[in-house]
């Protein structure tokens, strides 16, 4: 097929109705008609020989086609916009979609502090975030439907990306605050392994990083850990272990705003956990563009060096200067 004869901005369509979910929504973020945009699709779909999106319930669902086109479309215009700003880029006039990827415990934690910057720095721009599972299955930050992602430092480890470290984060152990087996706040090596437990399962049919610490840590130490809850968010544990007598495991930091708004109390427990480097992650691919970059110094500004929860000091993440930056070979 002769690209010369084709009207790329069909494309652009697509791309519209793909980010905003509706030919609506693309025709307003477009400047054009409803219709317009329902004659871009058409001709499309004759083009490419696909209904491409197929009407369910009241919204648009993209088909098997089109899904495989989605991640092309978002880096080609990605690369196009690179193309046409340059080097310029004005973070209070722009209006470009940043997208965060991170964990529930983050979302409590570090989102609301993001939010706060961005809506200084970027007032006209959006922020999108995204689960660690949507990032997973999206392969979100080498396809570019993820801009950045916050996670431990160990899962950046595929070739192309690239990573900062941020803070260090704490491993704490909370339950309800009348527990009949630990009354105080010290949970005892006899409690840790007479209680049951609440697993938390970030990424479903993997185990994380964090829990192959901890399994480390708990064999290392001989400690019996019996699981009778399996969750996917830290917020869910916690309301979890209101209601029994699980212990459930989590951050720090997250444990502090649970335990301020729950009726749950944060234990002290010995030997301490290892703490876990949490770092600022992306690919190779956005590492040069203006825009990331500042969407990069923003998040770094706002969550860099952030200090632990814990009442004993600890060092700060490993870092060689301001603008360390690790790549995997």
């Amino acid at each position: 097929m002769n690209l010369s004869a084709i009207d790329l901005n069909l494309f652009l369509v697509l791309h519209a109705v793909l980010e905003t979910g509706s030919a609506t929504g693309a025709a307003r973020q477009l400047h054009v008609t409803q219709s317009a945009v329902s004659n871009a699709l058409a001709r499309l779909r004759e083009l490419l020989g696909d209904p491409l999106l197929v009407r369910q319930g009241k919204g648009l669902v993209p088909t098997p086609r089109c899904e495989e086109l989605r991640p092309l479309l978002v880096n080609a215009v990605a690369q196009l916009q690179v193309a046409v700003d340059g080097q310029r880029f004005l973070p209070e006039e722009s209006t470009r979609r940043f997208t965060l990827a991170c964990g529930d415990n983050q979302d409590v934690c570090d989102v609301p502090r993001v939010v706060e910057a961005f809506a200084r720095r970027m007032p006209l721009a959006q922020l999108r975030v995204v689960s660690i599972d949507f990032l997973v299955a999206s392969d979100g930050l080498a396809t570019g439907e993820v801009d950045v992602a916050l996670g431990p430092r160990l899962v950046a480890t595929r070739e192309g990306f690239c990573a900062e470290d941020l803070y260090l984060e704490e491993v704490a152990f909370v339950v309800r605050k009348d527990h009949p087996l630990i009354p105080g706040t010290v949970l005892t090596r006899e409690a840790f392994n007479a209680c049951k437990h609440i697993d938390i399962v970030i990424t479903q049919g993997r185990p994380g990083v964090g829990r192959s610490m901890f399994e480390r840590f708990r064999k290392e130490n001989g400690l019996e850990y019996s699981s009778a809850l399996a969750v996917s968010h830290f917020i869910a544990a916690g309301m979890a272990a209101t209601r029994t007598d699980y212990i459930a495991g989590m951050p720090g930091r997250t444990a502090e705003v649970l335990c301020a708004m729950l009726p749950l109390k944060r234990l002290q427990f010995m030997p301490v956990p290892p703490p876990m480097t949490m770092s600022l992650m992306w690919h190779t691919r956005t590492d040069a563009d203006p825009g990331s970059r500042c969407f990069r110094q923003l998040l770094l500004d706002v969550l860099k060096d952030l200090p632990p929860t814990r009442a004993e000091p600890r060092a700060k993440a490993p870092s060689s200067g301001p603008s360390r930056r690790a790549r995997s070979r």
